[in-house]
Order: C-alpha cells, then structure tokens, then sequence
C-alpha cells in the first residue's frame, strides 16, 4: 500500500479531510523519528508493535563503482517488531 492509499482510506474511515489524515501521520512519523531515534526512546502501541532504536556498528564497505574500501560510520535506525496479539 502506498503513503496516499494509506491517507485516503484512513480519512474514509475516521471522517477526516485527506490534508488533516496527512497532517496526522506525518506527525506521527516524525514523533517515532525523533523519539525513538535522536532520544533512544521506545515507543509501545499494545495490540500494533513497538517501534525501538538500534545500532548499526562501524563497518567497512566496498564502493562498487571503484571496489574501493571505505568506512561506513555508526548509525542508529528504527526497529519495527509487531505485536504478538494482533488487530486481527
């Protein structure tokens, strides 16, 4: 499903404009990004999933167009594990 299906059938289900059905998730995109990412927070939707932070390590990469090693830097990124229980 894309990003406007997402937006256009969940403003059908709640009776909202397509622009305040946008406005909402974007938030909420950016509340998992910056909670759970920039402040190591973890977010809990019982019933959904958990959305958590994880690190990658330093590594070393291969730059395919020249095969020359370079040095990937630590990052962090979102971590999404579903609920056991489900919506279903």
């Amino acid at each position: 499903m894309k990003k406007s299906t997402l937006i256009s059938e969940s403003a059908k289900k709640a009776g909202l404009t397509l622009a305040q059905t946008k406005a909402a998730l974007e938030a909420i995109c950016e509340v998992i990004r910056t909670d759970v990412v920039v402040n190591q927070d973890k977010i809990i939707l019982p019933g959904f999933g958990t959305f958590d932070s994880v690190v990658r390590p330093a590594r070393t990469g291969i730059n395919p167009a020249t095969m020359e090693k370079i040095q990937i830097p630590e990052t962090r990124k979102v971590k999404f594990k579903p609920s056991k229980e489900g919506w279903f």
